[in-house]
């Protein structure tokens, strides 16, 4: 649902020039999306939208495309550097990391868009991640491609 609310969230501010919060929430409104103000900022600050100057001297919400890059690197190298090991029974992954970075590794790996991961649970040095029915060994292939990257 989120990543679908996004995705529509990225093709609004692609294809229409959106000045407010309240106008983008209204957009996604009409298109099935009951979002709050809130759901709305939180998505902005996701997605790394930066406000740029439109015609007319009006400013509209764009994708910030150095911002996803830089991000998105970042998000791996930490993934990479706090990352212990990977371990997996029926459709759970265990992702042991370095003592106290157990949030950051589930926030990179929230950040990754996988998905078919259904959700995780992060604790001091663990991330514990559930994922779709037969879809364990896809992702542990691609969690261990990004440890050796």
């Amino acid at each position: 649902m989120k990543n679908d609310r996004q995705k529509a969230l990225l093709d609004i501010i692609s294809s229409e020039n959106v000045e407010t919060q309240e106008e983008l929430g209204r957009k996604l409104n009409e298109r099935g999306f009951k979002v709050t103000q809130a759901t709305v900022s939180r998505d902005i600050k996701e997605l790394h939208l930066i406000k740029v100057q439109a015609e007319r001297g009006v400013y509209k919400y764009a994708y910030n495309e150095s911002s996803s890059i830089l991000t998105q690197e970042r998000m791996e190298r930490i993934f990479r550097e706090v990352t212990v090991s990977l371990k997996s029974s029926g459709n759970i992954i265990i992702v042991n990391t370095l003592s106290g970075s157990g949030p950051a590794a589930g926030e990179a790996i929230d950040n990754f868009g996988l998905d078919e991961i259904v959700g995780s649970l992060a604790g001091d040095n663990t991330v514990f991640l559930v994922v779709e029915e037969h879809a364990q060994d896809a992702v542990m292939s691609k969690l261990r491609a990004l440890m050796r990257e």
